[in-house]
């Protein structure tokens, strides 16, 4: 990447800034893992409370026990860890389908970016999305999330539970 079009300047600059570190030296976060991006957590960012965080370094056949309680109303962010390592990844893309009783009630696409291979943890920031309210939307959701970028690497996919109700309790 950094051979090709030395002669202009700016794009020069830009990929440095960019690889950084990773110019220098090949970064390798866990030599035992193969895969470029480690995702290893998504976390539910709720001003004024703690963030709820699911690890997703473990056995994900068990986040759908896990259920996260969200007060109806309320504005949200979802936060995902992650860290790239070996080569730079291009179009990160974050997708989650949601579905409540076995019907899709809300499907949303967040462009991550492209990021160089860094030993610190990156993670990327969801605008807010505010929550259903009401009666009816009251209930137990069904989340399916899919962290994939440009050339269609599936990094991670994992299934999760959140659950609506009237107060945070």
């Amino acid at each position: 990447i950094m051979a090709a079009d030395q002669e202009d300047e700016s794009l020069r600059r830009y990929k440095e800034a960019l690889l950084g570190a990773a110019q220098a030296e090949k970064i390798i976060v866990d030599p035992n893992d193969p895969r470029k991006v480690i995702v290893k957590k998504l976390a539910l960012v709720v001003e004024g409370r703690d963030d709820m965080e699911l690890d997703l370094t473990g056995d994900l056949s068990q986040l759908k026990k896990q259920l996260f309680v969200i007060k109806e109303g309320v504005q949200y962010k979802v936060r995902i860890d992650f860290i790239v390592q070996r080569e730079i990844v291009h179009g990160l893309k974050y997708v989650q389908k949601t579905s409540r009783l076995g019907v899709t009630v809300d499907k949303m696409k967040h462009m991550v970016g492209s990021y160089p291979p860094k030993k610190e943890i990156q993670f990327y920031l969801t605008p807010a999305e505010e929550a259903p309210s009401g009666t009816f939307s009251r209930g137990t959701y069904s989340v399916s999330s899919v962290f994939t970028d440009d050339d269609k690497h599936i990094h991670l996919e994992w299934d999760w539970t959140f659950e609506i109700k009237k107060d945070w309790a």
